[in-house]
């Protein structure tokens, strides 16, 4: 197993849209690449802002790496713009494959059409869909929310906040 190196820096919050975030000091990138063994794509890390812990994905957006600070990161982090935090980060080197709950994967073998439209998402889409099901307590919603994810993959509802899904070709027939 790789033994990660804990980067320490400050960081300015700043905002993009509605989504505050760090950009991360290019020596500590550097060191972050050569553990994950790549500098493309997401890189997850795990570390502490301001002294309490996250685990996090590290991401490029219009060519800057950034570390977005989610409320449960830091609580109001979106009123907070401006204020120079503290951290230290590491490559995590974690499995953070989310596993789907049985009943949506046998929702989606019954449904060839929404499972097409599942396996054509982006993997950023799928977890998303993945982990909202995943953290539904009680059965009755968990069934009832499989049947709004097969929906909006089919393109009839909402699902996640998301507009239905429009990849599956809907056929229409003239008479």
């Amino acid at each position: 197993m790789i033994s990660s190196t804990t980067q320490h820096f400050k960081a300015k919050l700043q905002i993009i849209g509605i989504n505050p975030f760090v950009e991360v000091p290019e020596s500590v990138l550097q060191t972050l690449f050569i553990e994950a063994q790549k500098d493309k794509g997401p890189i997850p890390i795990r570390g502490k802002v301001n002294g309490k812990p996250f685990q996090q994905t590290l991401v490029r957006y219009r060519g800057l790496w950034r570390l977005y600070v989610n409320t449960l990161m830091l609580k109001d982090s979106p009123k907070r713009i401006g204020e120079t935090l503290e951290f230290s980060v590491a490559f995590d080197p974690k499995d953070r494959t989310l596993t789907p709950p049985l009943k949506f994967l046998e929702a989606l073998e019954g449904n060839p059409n929404a499972k097409e439209a599942f396996d054509n998402l982006r993997p950023h889409l799928q977890k998303e869909i993945i982990r909202y099901l995943l953290m539904l307590k009680r059965e009755s919603s968990l069934t009832e929310n499989i049947v709004r994810a097969i929906g909006f993959l089919e393109g009839k509802n909402q699902f996640v906040g998301r507009e239905p899904h429009n990849t599956i070709k809907h056929q229409t027939t003239l008479l």
